[in-house]
This record gives structure tokens, sequence and C-alpha cells, in this order.
């Protein structure tokens, strides 16, 4: 059996629904507002992380680089012919390679 409608649902006027849309664009507008924040937020919190990733690398690679110099000068100071003999070898390789012909 097909209902009747009922006195509520003829009671909806047209000011009822325009109310209830003025809501929902109000209700949009706040989500919109809340996305927006939470993006800028995410994209803040992101860049944060990369920053002390990239500061992470760069203290790992300093402290490489200065474990690399400290055995250069340790072998240097216990072995300072083969140093030499090695550095006029590169030396040598690296005026053969850019030398003009």
């Amino acid at each position: 059996m097909a209902k009747t409608p009922t006195a509520a649902a003829k009671d909806l006027t047209i000011d009822d629904l325009s109310d209830q849309i003025a809501l929902l664009k109000k209700d949009i507008a706040s989500l919109t507002e809340t996305l927006g924040e939470y993006g800028k937020a995410k994209s803040e919190e992101m860049r944060d992380n990369a920053r002390n990733a990239a500061n992470d690398f760069a203290d790992t690679g300093r402290l490489k680089a200065m474990e690399a110099q400290k055995q250069a000068e340790e072998f240097l100071q216990a072995q300072p012919g083969t140093a030499l003999g090695i550095a006029a070898g590169i030396g040598f390789l690296v005026g053969l390679v850019t030398a003009r012909r």
C-alpha cells in the first residue's frame, strides 16, 4: 500500500529547504577549511621529516669523512714513503688523463 504524506512532510516550506541548504553550505565550508588545515599540517610534518633526514645524512657523511681523514693521517705517519709514491702515481695518472694531445 502506498503511504500518504504526513502532515509534517506537507509543512516543509521553501524557507525550511533554504535553511537546510544554507546549513549544508556552512558544513561543507567548515569541512573544506578543516581539510585544508589538515593538508597544511601534513605538508609541514613531511617537510620537517625530510629536513631531519637530510641533516642526519649530512652528519653521517661528515663523520665518515672525518674517519677517512684520520685513517689517511695515520697512514701518512706510519708509511710516509708509500704515501708519497701513491700521491705521485695518482698525480701522474691525472696528468695523463687531462693532458692535451
